[in-house]
């Protein structure tokens, strides 16, 4: 499974509140509506104390995954460039190789070339 499919499905997980139990209005004449705005109050302040920890908790963990994806840029970067040099050293090799080589081979042929002229020179 690919890192953008973990990531995916780590986002999937449904948000969940608290249960929640609305205030009860008392059956009578008096209402006390302090009270129903008193729980009401502490009834959004559990649910904003909620959203808040989630928030955080997602962002710890998109903070973790961010430090996780530059470490992980930065090896690939030195691995890249090892590579390169791996490969740059092994170019050069090949070129002295070669180059050798062609300086054989023309030794070579001016070495028959004047071995002919001075067998020719003798006949």
């Amino acid at each position: 499974m690919s890192d953008a499919e973990e990531v995916v499905e780590e986002y999937e997980e449904p948000f969940v509140m608290p249960n929640l139990i609305p205030p009860k209005i008392p059956d009578g004449e008096r209402v006390d509506f302090d009270d129903i705005h008193r729980k009401r109050m502490e009834k959004d302040l559990m649910e904003l104390q909620t959203l808040i920890e989630v928030h955080f908790e997602s962002r710890k963990k998109e903070e973790e995954e961010l430090i996780n994806l530059k470490d992980r840029i930065e090896k690939r970067r030195s691995e890249r460039a090892e590579q390169q040099r791996i490969r740059s050293e092994r170019d050069k090799e090949r070129q002295k190789r070669l180059e050798y080589q062609f300086a054989r081979q023309k030794y070579e042929v001016s070495s028959r070339n004047s071995s002919k002229h001075v067998t020719q020179a003798l006949h």
